[in-house]
């Protein structure tokens, strides 16, 4: 599916992501946004919020479950495998902050990704990122490109 205007925006009272194509709803997924709530500060594990972009995609092609690390595949997770580590997985989709409140976002290294705890998604969990289960951050990935306006909302 090819979309003429795509936009993300995700509602962090509701723990959804929706693809919009304009102003017509397209998609929509669960996905987990930070535990510790919203916030700016680097190092604080919140998520941010206003007006983002895509800059950067990562993991085309990669096998469903491939573990990131600095965005290089470094192995594979599969379901069962214990863990107590917060990985990033299958997919990124990097945002870029644009307005002064969130313009450190890409340096906060704010993504939009796969993880091994899908269980606790549709709840916040994440460390600032906002997850999704891997299947559909394939699904996002192959949808949406680089520059991808992006809207993250109370």
């Amino acid at each position: 599916m090819k979309l003429a205007s795509p936009s993300l925006e995700v509602s962090i009272g509701t723990q959804r992501l929706r693809l919009y194509d304009g102003r017509r709803l397209v998609r929509e997924w669960p996905c987990s946004t930070s535990k510790f709530g919203i916030g700016f500060t680097e190092g604080s594990n919140k998520t941010p919020l206003g007006r983002f972009i895509v800059k950067e995609k990562h993991g085309e092609e990669a096998e469903c479950g491939t573990i990131f690390k600095a965005r290089q595949p470094v192995g594979h997770w599969s379901r069962g495998m214990e863990t107590k580590s917060d990985l990033v997985l299958t997919r990124i989709l990097w945002l870029h902050g644009t307005e002064p409140r969130n313009a450190n976002t890409y340096q906060r290294y704010i993504y939009i990704h796969g993880t091994n705890d899908e269980g606790s998604i549709g709840r916040p969990a994440s460390h600032g990122c906002v997850r999704m289960r891997n299947r559909a951050v394939i699904d996002l990935f192959d949808l949406v490109p680089e520059g991808t306006p992006v809207w993250i909302e109370e």
